[in-house]
């Protein structure tokens, strides 16, 4: 039967454990280890290390039955990846803790216990005790101490938690926000904090966005080449997506030479929507970037794709992938940067961001670094223009609101 055979194979798979191995772990739990800590560190069941408890309690031999007087028992090798695999386990556990903990780690004990309050069901406390280096006696005093759970609640967004937040945002996304998307990224990660307060700390402890730098300007507009009018006259907000893309070039620097991206963005919803990173400044540059987003969207026919006068966007091989696509062309005006803003908004932050006070070494390196922020900029950034959504979320939002008006 389909069913005893299951039985079978799931008594066959269960866990054994020698005699010694459940002494241990009641013994470590008597020593006043927690036992869901000790039970992830040997690598088993919470449960069985529970039952081995009350049975020693009650004067039994752990885990087993009144009429049992030892434990079947497994071999050297079983033994051996059970500790390995809670010794994984454990490391892990520690890992992950360091990762999520990392802006809190400088921080005073108030800020690290309130950390760790607001964390408990995810790990075991004194596992985070140990690994924000705090006693575990000392949190469970500071949590006596803090009375209600909205004592504990003003505790959690004091201005050292805050700060604290604050700090790890600030480094995670290198310096990027100011006080306005900071307060934004704040509430969009659930700390409910007023505008004036968030901008009163970072000026006061000196956190700032970095600031933009002049780059080199790369477009070559002295040729011959026919050029297209301008038919976006600074209309940068279209009123769905693939109605109307950008796109330029722009430059990082390496120790091996240049390295060159070109970008198309969907004015829609600001998001990059196709690139290409090479190492010259060709028109096989600008062409890979376009493909890239043609085949990623499926654009109907009359997008626009706005550019500069560039000799890449000006070619006869760029102007016919165009017109294979049934996309119309239109270019800014000589010289003037204020005709393909958004663009230029995006090359700032990328170099802000990404670029700016890094050196990299390869060609490699620089398009791995690029090609992480482009990730993060379309998914995780909060756009101004947008209300404060990134833009795959504006996106998303906006699709949304379609179907349901559709419906």
């Amino acid at each position: 039967m389909p069913g005893q055979e299951h039985e079978l194979n799931k008594k066959q798979t269960r866990a054994k454990y020698t005699l010694e191995f459940k002494q241990e772990a009641v013994r470590q739990v008597k020593a006043g280890r927690a036992a869901s800590v000790v039970a992830a560190t040997l690598g088993m069941p919470k449960a069985s290390l529970t039952n081995w408890v009350r049975a020693d309690a009650r004067g039994q031999t752990a885990g087993m039955p009144e009429d049992k007087a030892q434990a079947p028992a497994v071999t050297p090798e079983q033994a051996e990846i059970a500790r390995l695999r809670a010794q994984v386990a454990r490391l892990t556990m520690e890992r992950d803790i360091g990762k999520k903990s990392r802006g809190v780690l400088c921080a005073g004990c108030a800020a690290r216990y309130a950390w760790i309050q607001s964390m408990k069901g995810c790990w075991p406390v004194s596992l985070m005790c140990e690994v924000l280096q705090v006693s575990p006696s000392g949190y469970f005093h500071w949590r006596a101490s803090a009375g209600s759970a909205s004592d504990r609640a003003r505790s959690l967004h004091s201005d050292e938690m805050l700060l604290t937040h604050i700090r790890a945002i600030h480094q995670q996304l290198r310096g990027e926000y100011g006080w306005p998307r900071m307060h934004r990224e704040l509430l969009a990660r659930g700390l409910r904090v007023g505008k004036e307060r968030v901008r009163r700390l970072m000026q006061c402890h000196g956190i700032r966005a970095k600031g933009k730098r002049k780059f080199v300007v790369t477009t070559d507009s002295s040729h011959r080449l026919p050029v297209a009018a301008d038919l976006v006259q600074r209309r940068f907000t279209p009123a769905a997506p693939n109605v109307l893309w950008s796109g330029d070039i722009t430059y990082i620097a390496t120790d091996e030479g240049w390295l060159y991206l070109a970008a198309v963005l969907d004015l829609h919803s600001r998001q990059v929507v196709g690139w290409s990173l090479q190492a010259h400044m060709q028109t096989a540059l600008v062409k890979d970037a376009l493909l890239m987003a043609c085949f990623r969207r499926r654009p109907p026919a009359g997008l626009i794709f706005h550019s500069d006068r560039g000799s890449q966007y000006c070619s006869q091989d760029f102007q016919c992938v165009l017109t294979a696509w049934g996309i119309r062309s239109s270019m800014s005006r000589k010289g003037n940067c204020w005709d393909n803003a958004p663009t230029e908004s995006l090359w700032g932050r990328l170099k802000t961001a990404c670029i700016h006070g890094e050196r990299f070494a390869t060609r490699e390196q620089a398009r791995q670094a690029v090609m992480d922020w482009i990730a993060f900029y379309n998914h995780s950034r909060l756009h101004s223009a947008l209300g404060y959504l990134s833009p795959m979320q504006f996106e998303q939002r906006w699709l949304a609101a379609q179907r349901k008006s559709a419906a």
